[in-house]
């Protein structure tokens, strides 16, 4: 069938909307109508192309309709309402253990661009098109993902608002919640109000967490992050943060989670933890002047001090996004709050305001609220 996709691999600075053709879903694949999809800094980052094929379909926070299925699908029924997460194989140790974010295939299955044994969904005429980005490419109007890939939701749930759930913000709940495992009465600092920044700041007030510092160089973003539950509000480019930091407490905090790729916020986060505390992280610190980024392991080595690194929040989607959505629906993760919708044919603006800033959680709405 054809398809509206935004395509990436022809210049400029966002994805093109094109019409592409769309192969039908194959034995244990689902076709998903989809109502509207997240923009991550993960689609900014491989746009340009940095470990995907191109041309290549983007996009990874989706939430849409199952309209039709491939053989073998089990679980699901068309008109089932689902958001996208990522894939995974479903047979190595992490996946059997309940953490697919670790599948030994992750990154063949959500980078490749195509399914394991070299195919695509795509096409426009003769040039074949990658798909199956992180199992889904929903910047499109529809995808065809791997049922491993959906999770089913109530239809009572506004199925617009919920694709950020499948990666921005279960990265940063998940982190907190599931991965550094931050409980009542603890400590945290937040280092970048972000999307997944202040997704963690709402698991943190969500669990108890006693103080909760947040960091960045945004005042309207620390001040939404005060809303969302943070005790304590750091400017990042202010002088003697590590000290200011470690003053909250007395002592520094039990956990940090740093949602930046800059090497000295990685050696903050390590310096402001308390004895035994751990520094979790979801960007890799990149090379600056002085070179490659390294911990002071022997700081590390007589604070008991941790260095943890966490994808996806640590999080089984199939579990942990409805339990998510459950939290919102009782108030406790106001989510939606961070969100702007665009058209989906405005995503050339919705990118540019994802890079700038002005959107913390840009979101796609492939068609129109009456229609949802």
């Amino acid at each position: 069938m054809k398809i509206t996709a935004a395509l990436s691999g022809r210049g400029g600075e966002a994805p093109q909307l094109v019409e592409l053709e769309q192969e039908a879903p194959r034995a244990g694949e689902m076709r998903i109508r989809l109502v509207a999809t997240g923009i991550c800094h993960t689609d900014l980052h491989e746009h340009p192309g940095r470990h995907s094929p191109q041309p290549i379909v983007l996009g990874h926070e989706g939430a849409g309709v199952v309209e039709e299925l491939g053989e073998g699908v089990t679980d699901f029924a068309v008109g089932d309402h689902v958001i996208l997460s990522g894939n995974s194989c479903g047979q190595c140790p992490s996946c059997l253990a309940g953490l697919p974010t670790y599948c030994d295939l992750a990154m063949p299955l959500c980078f490749g661009g195509k399914r394991l044994d070299g195919s695509t969904a795509l096409c426009a005429g003769d040039e074949t098109v990658h798909s199956h980005f992180f199992g889904q490419s929903s910047f499109a109007t529809h995808s065809i993902v791997p049922q491993r890939t959906a999770v089913k939701m109530a239809k009572d749930l506004p199925l617009e608002k919920l694709g950020p759930l499948g990666c921005g913000v279960v990265t940063g709940a998940g982190g907190v919640i599931e991965a550094l495992k931050v409980g009542f009465g603890d400590t945290i600092a937040v280092f970048g109000t972000g999307g997944v920044g202040l997704s963690a700041v709402m698991a943190a007030k969500l669990v108890g967490a006693k103080r909760i510092v947040a960091v960045d160089l945004s005042d309207e973003r620390l001040e939404m992050a005060r809303e969302f539950g943070a005790t304590d509000t750091f400017r990042g480019d202010q002088d003697g943060l590590a000290d200011a930091i470690r003053q909250v407490t007395g002592r520094g905090v039990d956990y940090t989670f740093n949602t930046t790729n800059a090497g000295a916020v990685h050696t903050l986060a390590l310096e402001v933890l308390a004895m035994n505390g751990m520094a979790g992280f979801v960007a890799a610190p990149l090379p600056d002047k002085d070179g490659p980024w390294s911990p002071q392991m022997f700081a590390m080595l007589a604070g008991g001090r941790q260095l943890r690194g966490i994808l996806g929040g640590d999080a089984n989607p199939r579990t942990f996004l409805p339990q998510l959505a459950e939290y919102w629906r009782q108030g406790l993760l106001p989510f939606d709050r961070m969100l702007k919708f665009y058209p989906f044919a405005d995503i050339e603006r919705a990118f540019a305001d994802a890079k700038s800033g002005v959107a913390i959680k840009p979101v796609l709405l492939m068609e129109s609220q009456d229609d949802a």
